[in-house]
């Protein structure tokens, strides 16, 4: 087994967290993000986003590969569509470089198989709150092949609960975080639900 040390490795401090699988839209405007996405685009390397929260730079990141260039204009600002792949913890930090960058260590999965209750309470709230949120039902098969990380990539968790979710090395532990996070938004949208209902019938909501 390589060394899965990587000195060099450009990082992108923003205030979102990035999931493996997931799509995320990124505008560069700056200088040095500018300069580091084109060497990316150059050299087809990754790079890594990192949660800047509350000026503290989490040591846990995704490293992202460029899927497409969305937009570029004339002063040399771009939107590109970068693609989550696979985790890293960020171990030193190294300023020689015209962009932030540092040594990253990527993380192994702990080695255990899917506890198949797990999975399948996970799967179907999944598909409970994919259905309640914009009517879109999955069929049995693509549903059973979705990980963790692929059905967390399309819900708009907070950066806290996507952390959390990037810091676990265990898929069984990412699916029970998952089975709690789909209950509470399920809740939320009942709630939300009946508040609108409410406000059409006498146009006042009621909480509670």
């Amino acid at each position: 087994m390589g060394d899965s040390r990587l000195k060099g490795f450009p990082l992108f401090p923003l205030g979102i967290v990035a999931l493996p699988s997931e799509n995320v839209p990124l505008h560069v405007f700056e200088e040095r993000y500018k300069t580091m996405i084109e060497r990316c685009l150059q050299r087809h390397d990754e790079f890594g986003i990192v949660w800047l929260s509350e000026a503290e730079l989490k040591p846990v990141g995704c490293a992202c590969e460029i899927d497409r260039v969305l937009e570029r204009m004339d002063d040399g600002r771009l939107t590109v569509l970068v693609r989550g792949t696979r985790v890293f913890r960020l171990l030193e930090r190294q300023d020689y470089l015209p962009y932030p960058a540092g040594v990253v260590e990527f993380l192994d999965e702990r080695d255990e198989p899917i506890d198949p209750e797990t999975a399948q309470a996970a799967h179907t709230l999944y598909a409970e709150l994919l259905e309640q949120a914009t009517d879109r039902t999955l069929g049995e098969q693509e549903l059973s092949e979705m990980s963790a990380y692929d059905m967390a990539a399309t819900v708009d968790f907070g950066t806290d609960a996507k952390q959390e979710l990037l810091e676990l090395r265990s898929e069984n532990a990412r699916l029970r975080l998952l089975t709690l996070l789909f209950r509470a938004a399920i809740k939320q949208l009942e709630l939300a639900e009946r508040a609108q209902t409410r406000a059409q019938a006498n146009g006042k909501v009621y909480l509670g």
